[in-house]
């Protein structure tokens, strides 16, 4: 039934209004990068430091009823030692505040997602990035000799509404880039030796 409703309202098509690759133009004058290179209409890539991953910043559309929302996600990967093939999601915990970080498991071994998270919560240096850091989840899947990081900000997002019409975009403070910054090479490291 859900499937149904949303090719109706147009899930499996490009919202109206959407205008690929502005969301991502924003994102990049947020970021003031020099690196930052478009490598196709809704994907770019850049560096934060020439020691750091290189780091793509992908476009993706989701349609609502009346609206639609443009998110931006930045994703790298990093070289690590051999584990087995697992899916991780990466969130918040507490239900007002920020109260610590949990690993929940989409694939592979739940005692390696608890392991994970207490590996992630006892590095000092990534937790003071992440806590304050306003992201709704960050993905982190093991696949073939490395780690693939999906993060997606609550920032650098658009919110379009045909009725009433209005579109919104939600920047990347500069507290905020520098906290992704922080946090990307936080992660970047704290893979690397897992």
């Amino acid at each position: 039934m859900l499937a149904r409703l949303s090719e109706l309202f147009g899930a499996q098509r490009a919202p109206t209004g959407y205008w690929p690759g502005a969301t991502l133009e924003r994102v990049r004058r947020n970021l003031g990068q020099p690196s930052f290179e478009c490598s196709a209409p809704v994907c770019a890539q850049f560096q934060f430091s020439p020691e750091g991953p290189l780091i793509e910043v992908h476009e993706r559309a989701e349609a609502q009823l009346l609206m639609h929302v443009v998110l931006t996600e930045f994703r790298f990967h990093t070289p690590a030692s051999p584990w087995s093939e697992g899916c991780y999601q990466l969130h918040h915990t507490g239900a007002i505040t920020r109260t610590g970080l949990v690993c929940r498991r989409r694939k592979g071994p739940q005692d390696f997602a608890d392991w994970l998270t207490l590996q992630l919560s006892a590095n000092q240096r990534l937790r003071e990035a992440l806590m304050p850091l306003d992201f709704k989840k960050i993905t982190l899947e093991y696949t073939r000799g490395g780690w693939s990081v999906a993060l997606e900000h609550m920032g650098g997002s658009e919110v379009v509404n045909r009725m009433p019409a209005f579109r919104r975009y939600i920047s990347l403070s500069i507290e905020q880039t520098r906290l992704l910054q922080q946090s990307i090479l936080a992660l970047h490291q704290v893979l690397k030796t897992l």
